[in-house]
Order: structure tokens, then sequence, then C-alpha cells
């Protein structure tokens, strides 16, 4: 029986690393920097419009907040990185709690959000590589795909997979929030993850 991602609830922030879940459950671990719409991609995958907390301001994530999906699974919504408005100590904060997580990291798959605008920055590429050093299988979700002209796009996706260095073989998923697109792939890429792990 596919997960159904419709079926979400808010379980806990974890600000500090005893804080964090580790229950054998799958956990989608969700990345992307401040501005990127990661609360906006987690909100349309779980057809809600408010259960992650979309800010007025980029930044507002600054914990790891678990929601759990159908009972069956773990979306873990991971601190936004490489807002400039932030504190020093507040981002050495997210740095370290991040390092935590990903050393202690049963990851089942995890989802690096970038702007399908922009090459991915330096931020995106530490994320990236955290992914790939805990061997977990990765999905790139290129979001923001309703803002580029359709001339665009295969240029654009070129771009971020020569950046990243992803292979034939690595996801990349064009995804818009705002208009849906991709939220039934990224669904059948997710379940079909946790299958594999189970």
């Amino acid at each position: 029986m596919p997960i159904n991602f419709g079926k979400a609830e808010f379980v806990r922030s974890a600000a500090a690393a005893e804080q964090f879940l580790w229950d054998g459950l799958p956990q989608f671990a969700f990345a992307g920097r401040s501005n990127v719409g990661k609360s906006s991609v987690i909100n349309r995958l779980l057809g809600r419009k408010n259960l992650a907390y979309v800010g007025a301001s980029p930044g507002k994530t600054t914990q790891v907040n678990y929601y759990l999906v159908d009972r069956r699974a773990y979306l873990v919504d991971l601190p936004g990185y490489g807002y400039a408005k932030v504190s020093r100590a507040e981002k050495e904060r997210w740095g370290r709690l991040m390092e935590r997580y990903f050393q202690e990291a049963r990851i089942t798959t995890g989802v690096l959000i970038v702007d399908v605008r922009h090459k991915p920055t330096v931020n995106d590429l530490t994320m990236h590589g955290w992914f790939r050093e805990t061997g977990c299988p990765e999905i790139v979700v290129a979001n923001k795909l309703d803002k580029l002209k359709k001339s665009q796009i295969d240029p654009a996706l070129s771009l971020i997979r020569e950046t990243l260095e992803l292979g034939e073989a690595d996801v990349l998923l064009p995804f818009s929030a705002e208009k849906g697109t991709g939220k039934e792939e990224l669904i059948r890429l997710l379940n079909a993850a946790a299958e594999a792990r189970s």
C-alpha cells in the first residue's frame, strides 16, 4: 500500500540532537536554502496550505521539524540555510545541528530543493555532499518551474545537473509548488524509496 501523503501531522521540533527521532520509520529529509520555497513544496506534497510554516521572511525554519505521514514515515523539514540576515552564532548553531543530524542519520531519502532559475549555490553543494556521504538516495527537486518560459527549462536543468555533477541515474525533478507540477512523481519516488528500504 502506498503511503498516503494527504494524511500528515506535525510531531515535534528538535532544537538539539537529543530530540531527534529515530524510531525505525522511514525518514524523508527535505533541505534547501531559505528562500527556495521548501515549506511550499512540503505543503503542496502533503496537500495542505500551511502545515509547514511559510514565512514572510526567509530563514524561519531554525529547527528540525518532523511530520508523521500516514503513521508510516516521517517527512523531516531541515533548517533553511544561506540566509544572510541571521547572526553568526545562529548560523553556527544550525551548522552544528545539521552536522549531528547527518552524523546520526538513518535517512531513507534526501530531497534537496533548488531554485530552477539559478545555478546551485555553494551551500546547495555542501548539502548535496552531505546527502551523498550518508549513502541515502537523493532526489533533487528544481522548484519554481512556473517562473520559467518553456525555452528556458532545459538549459536551466542542464546547469543544475552539471553544477551538482549528477549522473544519468540521479533524479532531477522539475517542480512547481505553485502549480503542483511534479507532485505525483515526487510521491511515486518517495513511495518507491520506502518500499526498497523495507
